[in-house]
């Protein structure tokens, strides 16, 4: 089917009130971007914050008339409006969104391998994981920067920890690395859900467990792994760190730049930090607990 949208020049103070003249317009989807460049990170639980500059983005099936679309939002609108209408080419949007993933290696042995891609190495690491709902395909500078760090590890026979499991990647690559058991921890049903799937996907089912966390059972790792964000690594770094054994490694991620020293700040008493690793903007913070 083909679309057509409108795009309207907004602010945060104006989004909404817009994003409401639409649906009143029909509209059957609409949706927010960032007008320029402002990233928003870490909401509270439940908030949603939008962008000093907003663009308020209408989409339409190709037959609508728009013309009574623009009509209504001027009649109604107080202030300029600003938008700029646009015909969506009709695409294949599945296999254009396939066509984006592509197999990756990290550090010298693990590959992260798209089902329906060929292998590009049979004798490497590899690990089989689609995008889905739960975040985590090795795409994103965090995910990244866990999934070398495990590759520089020697994992084996280890019980390793996937806190904030989300896909179950982290500790999938762990497992195809050596390791004996991986125990995924997350607070979203889905990345439960995601997890157990892309660990049968990758023959692993077996060897991994993943558990909302107030169903998780005690027990002692030797690695942790935890690509969350900045916030919650401070605020639990009690329970984080409980889960490991002296001497046992931990690496996290999910921290900006900018965070990265007061996320080592608050570790720093309780590991011996290793130097902070760097992606784009994206920083990872690892090392190994004190006996």
């Amino acid at each position: 089917m083909a679309w057509i949208q409108i795009r309207i020049n907004a602010t945060k103070e104006t989004a909404d009130a817009l994003s409401d003249l639409l649906i009143e317009a029909h509209c059957p989807c609409v949706t927010f971007l960032d007008g320029s460049n402002n990233p928003i990170y870490e909401p509270k639980p439940g908030e949603v914050i939008l962008w000093p500059e907003t663009i308020v983005v209408g989409l339409y099936e190709a037959t609508h008339d728009m013309q009574t679309v623009v009509d209504f939002l001027q009649a109604n609108w107080q202030g300029e409006l600003k938008y700029k209408i646009e015909q969506l080419e009709d695409k294949d949007w599945e296999r254009e969104w396939m066509d984006n993933f592509h197999p990756i290696q990290f550090g010298q042995r693990l590959w992260i391998c798209p089902s329906w891609r060929d292998i590009p190495d049979p004798n490497a690491v590899n690990v089989l994981l689609d995008p889905g709902l739960a975040f985590g395909t090795g795409t994103h500078a965090t995910t990244a920067l866990c999934l070398r760090w495990l590759d520089g590890q020697d994992l084996s026979g280890k019980t390793v920890v996937d806190f904030g499991c989300g896909s179950g990647i982290l500790g999938i690559a762990a497992l195809k690395l050596g390791a004996q058991r991986v125990i995924g921890i997350d607070i979203d049903p889905q990345a439960i859900a995601a997890t157990k799937d892309n660990a049968a996907r990758n023959g692993v089912a077996d060897l991994i467990e993943a558990y909302l966390p107030e169903d998780q059972p005690e027990f002692k790792a030797d690695v942790i792994v935890a690509n969350i964000l900045a916030q919650p690594l401070r605020e639990l770094h009690d329970i984080i760190l409980g889960f490991l054994k002296p001497g046992g490694a931990i690496a996290m991620s999910g921290i900006l730049e900018e965070q990265a020293q007061s996320v080592a700040d608050v570790y720093a008493p309780f590991i011996n930090l290793d130097e902070i690793a760097q992606e784009g903007e994206w920083t990872r913070v690892s090392g190994t607990l004190k006996s």
